[in-house]
C-alpha cells in the first residue's frame, strides 16, 4: 500500500532552476526565440526612450532581432532537408508568415527609422515573447514571480486586439511608404516591394488578421462615403480609393488555400 500512494510533498515534475536548465537543453531553439522576441521588445523601447543607446542604432538592431526571429521560424517549419530550388518550394516558403517578416526587416534595412515600422514586429514579439514567458516561469514554478504573471494575462488578455493593432500599421505603412519614397527617406523600389509584403500578409493562412482589416476599412470607408454632408469631390476620392485596393489584393482563390 505504500509503493503505491504518492508522497506527500510529490506534486509533479521537479521544477526550480534545475529545471529550467534541462528545460533549455531540450528547447534551445525555442529559448533563443523567447531570447531574442525579448530583445526585439527591449530594442523598441530603446527607440522610443534612448536612455542607452542611439535610437537609430536601437532601430537597426530592432529590425535586425526580427530577421533572426524570422530566420529561426523558417528552419523549424521547413527542416533543411526540405530545401529545394522548385516553384512548388517557393510557393510553399512565401505562405510562411515567417517569410513574410524576414523580408519585411529587408525592406526597412536602408530606409529613414520611424516608429510605425517597428510597431508590427514589436506587437508579435511581446505576444509571442509573453505566452512563451509563462512556460519559464511554469518550469521554475507555479508561484514564482506572480507580479510578471499578472502582467503576462494583460498581454495574452489583449491578444486580440494587438494582433488587429499589428495588421492595421502594416497597412497604413504602405501609404507612408509611399510618402517616403517620393520626399527622399527611402528608395523608390521599396513601396513596390513593400506592396508584396502587404500582399503576402493579405494571403496569409495562418493569420487573417489583415485581411480582415482590410475589410474592415472598407466597410467604414463605404459607410463614410454614404453620409450626406461629405463633400461630393472627398466622397469620390474615397470610393476610388476603395476601388484601387480592391484591384490591387490578391485573387480571392489565393486567399482561401
Amino acid at each position: 500500500m505504500a509503493d503505491s500512494n504518492p508522497q506527500a510533498g510529490d506534486t509533479g515534475p521537479p521544477k526550480g532552476i534545475p529545471a529550467l536548465k534541462a528545460h533549455v537543453i531540450a528547447n534551445k531553439v525555442d529559448v533563443a526565440l523567447w531570447g531574442i522576441r525579448l530583445l526585439t521588445v527591449l530594442f523598441t523601447i530603446g527607440y522610443v526612450i534612448p536612455i542607452f543607446n542611439n535610437p537609430a542604432s536601437a532601430f537597426f538592431k530592432a529590425l535586425l532581432a526580427n530577421a533572426a526571429t524570422s530566420a529561426l521560424r523558417l528552419h523549424q517549419r521547413i527542416p533543411a532537408r526540405e530545401i529545394a530550388l522548385s516553384r512548388e518550394f517557393l510557393n510553399r516558403f512565401f505562405l510562411e508568415d515567417s517569410a513574410h517578416y524576414l523580408f519585411y526587416s529587408l525592406i526597412f534595412m536602408n530606409v529613414a527609422p520611424n516608429l510605425l515600422i517597428l510597431t508590427p514586429i514589436f506587437l508579435f514579439a511581446l505576444l509571442h515573447a509573453a505566452s512563451y514567458s509563462l512556460t519559464i516561469l511554469d518550469t521554475l514554478g507555479q508561484n514564482s514571480m506572480w507580479v510578471a504573471r499578472l502582467l503576462i494575462s494583460l498581454v495574452e488578455f489583449q491578444s486580440r486586439n494587438i494582433l488587429r493593432v499589428a495588421a492595421l500599421a502594416e497597412i497604413v505603412l504602405f501609404p507612408l511608404v509611399v510618402l517616403m519614397a517620393l520626399i527622399g527617406f527611402c528608395g523608390l523600389m521599396t513601396p513596390f516591394v513593400y506592396y508584396y509584403f502587404v500582399t503576402w500578409r493579405y494571403a496569409s493562412r495562418r493569420n487573417p488578421y489583415t485581411r480582415n482589416t482590410f475589410r474592415e476599412l472598407r466597410v467604414l470607408a463605404e459607410r463614410t462615403a454614404e453620409r450626406p454632408a461629405l463633400p461630393a469631390a472627398l466622397r469620390a476620392a474615397l470610393l476610388a480609393a476603395v476601388r484601387l485596393v480592391c484591384r490591387m489584393a490578391p485573387p480571392v482563390e489565393t486567399v482561401q488555400q
